[in-house]
């Protein structure tokens, strides 16, 4: 497995801006391979910004880079510079490859 996340920091004040965009948009994410699940988390505050994360699982490395080279990568990101002033800097990737997993509370 492999997971991709993007650590945002947003303007304070904009937090609800930013929840929209994502929760508005069409990801696409339903139609490509590999894709195992998706989440967007909120973290914790400071003075100038909120933290988020989204966190994408993908069944492996390879599958997340065909993700990010496809026309529908292309499309979901294409009116990201929209939300210019939302941000505080670039969102910064972080990818991992999984090396251990334990699914708690299955048999």
């Amino acid at each position: 497995m492999y997971i991709a996340m993007n650590r945002f920091r947003v303007v304070r004040g904009r937090e609800a801006d930013f929840e929209a965009v994502w929760k508005g948009r069409d990801t696409r994410l339903n139609s490509v391979a590999g894709v195992i699940e998706f989440r967007l988390l909120r973290g914790t505050s400071s003075d100038d910004h909120t933290l988020y994360a989204s966190h994408t699982v993908w069944e492996s490395l390879q599958d997340f880079e065909n993700w990010t080279h496809s026309e529908a990568f292309r499309a979901v990101h294409r009116n990201v510079g929209d939300q210019r002033g939302m941000y505080l800097g670039h969102p910064q990737f972080e990818g991992f490859e999984v090396v251990q997993y334990l699914a708690i509370g299955s048999d």
